[in-house]
């Protein structure tokens, strides 16, 4: 389902000003193995087909379904093919994305596709071009969106304990892509994808900001509060080159006290782009005031209050009155379903109006992780939480007879001209990939 279908609004995006840091290298299509996927069986299929064939392409993989649509392309469930192994494949339109200017936003992605490495953020494991579109091969879940699954509650909405479990994950990630010099800017459920075994993955990094970054202590390994926010010299740059990475053998152990506090947030970053989904923009981005990583802590309250209530705080009868609402409107809970005290506190510090004074505006993630709502989450240990909601597994023998001729490679030639289709389409039901 869309966000049309779904009432919030089209996705808005006018981009007024970049602020960017140098590109990483993404000419190639070998894949870069990352610490926490090292014993995923897609990386040793990937690398099986590069080892015997030195490259690969669109004809490797057999188009199974489209699971997913935008205004640039389209989402498929594809098998690698002789590996038994599925992925999801980011189709772009090059045509499109001319026309409609948008290679900056698909290259962009790209981009911070290549530089991710975490458990609730993708994993690219493969970029390649054809004459006529861009392919980006990431991760499928089976579990389809937060949006969907909410909707399929008894009472449209996640119980709190469902939503701490949700909620850790994406501030896990939130905190991660900071630390990267990167603003997130489009929270929703949507964009959260439900993996096989219930864990989270956030998606869709095409109206993502990137920025340099400097780490800042704030807490020292011995418990001290330094009296300034000085960048530290012991953590390496946010963003280093591939050839500079170090090991994480070179950091060292703190030993004698507690591991230092460490924020990076970018807080100083300016954009003038307005962009997002209406009913999570940012008064900032409203009000075209520039905006950086705090738009993030905004969408996160949004994210709270719609699993916790089931729809959003600010929403009106239409896109000119949802907007007037975020910037003059206060923040209100309705008085069923009921949630905690913490809760509410929580999302009221996150809805604050002016950004500087929003929770989480100079400590970043780490503020939010101490706050009473979050008492109990073991922060080490979050992907060894048992989840809320485990999906049924997907038998892929379904798909086994879509092909006509297994042995044939023209791939590209099955892949529609136009990726658009209706949204009442059931094979869109449980998925967001744009």
């Amino acid at each position: 389902m869309n966000n049309t279908a779904r009432g919030r609004g089209n996705q808005v995006e006018n981009h007024t000003n970049h602020v960017r840091s140098d590109s990483i290298d993404s000419s190639s299509n070998a894949p870069v193995l990352r610490p926490h996927t090292g014993s995923d069986i897609r990386w040793e299929a990937i690398n099986s087909v590069i080892a015997r064939d030195r490259e690969i392409g669109l004809s490797h993989f057999k188009l199974l379904k489209r699971i997913g649509y935008g205004d640039i392309g389209s989402v498929y469930l594809v098998e690698l093919r002789g590996t038994n192994t599925y992925f999801a494949m980011k189709v772009m339109d090059k045509a499109l994305l001319i026309s409609r200017n948008k290679l900056l936003r698909a290259q962009t992605e790209r981009e911070i596709l290549g530089l991710l490495d975490h458990p609730f953020l993708p994993t690219l494991y493969s970029y390649f071009e054809t004459d006529k579109f861009n392919c980006l091969v990431m991760e499928f879940c089976s579990g389809g969106n937060l949006h969907t699954l909410r909707q399929k509650q008894p009472t449209k909405h996640f119980t709190e304990e469902a939503t701490r479990f949700f909620a850790s994950q994406i501030l896990l990630a939130l905190e991660y892509l900071h630390m990267l010099g990167i603003v997130y800017r489009d929270l929703k459920p949507e964009n959260v994808l439900v993996r096989e075994e219930g864990h989270i993955m956030l998606s869709d990094f095409d109206l993502s900001l990137r920025c340099s970054v400097n780490p800042t202590l704030v807490k020292s390994s011995s418990g001290h509060n330094p009296t300034t926010n000085q960048p530290t010299n012991f953590f390496p740059r946010i963003l280093p080159s591939k050839k500079n990475r170090k090991s994480k053998s070179d950091f060292g152990l703190f030993v004698g006290g507690s591991l230092p506090e460490l924020m990076a947030e970018p807080t100083n970053v300016r954009s003038m782009s307005f962009v997002g989904t209406h009913e999570y923009l940012a008064p900032e981005i409203i009000r075209g005031e520039g905006h950086g990583s705090a738009v993030d802590w905004w969408t996160f309250g949004i994210f709270l209050y719609e699993l916790l209530h089931g729809t959003t705080p600010f929403k009106g009868h239409g896109n000119r009155a949802t907007l007037f609402n975020v910037v003059g409107q206060p923040l209100r809970f309705p008085e069923s379903p009921q949630v905690s005290h913490n809760a509410r506190e929580l999302i009221k510090g996150l809805l604050v109006k002016e950004p500087q004074k929003r929770i989480a505006y100079r400590r970043g993630a780490t503020e939010i992780k101490q706050h009473p709502f979050f008492e109990g989450v073991n922060w080490a240990l979050v992907r060894s939480a048992h989840p809320p909601h485990v999906p049924e597994p997907v038998d892929f023998s379904q798909f086994a007879s879509k092909e006509s001729g297994a042995g044939s490679h023209s791939t590209d030639k099955k892949i529609p001209e136009n990726h658009k289709s209706s949204s009442t389409d059931p094979v869109y039901e449980n998925f967001e990939y744009f």
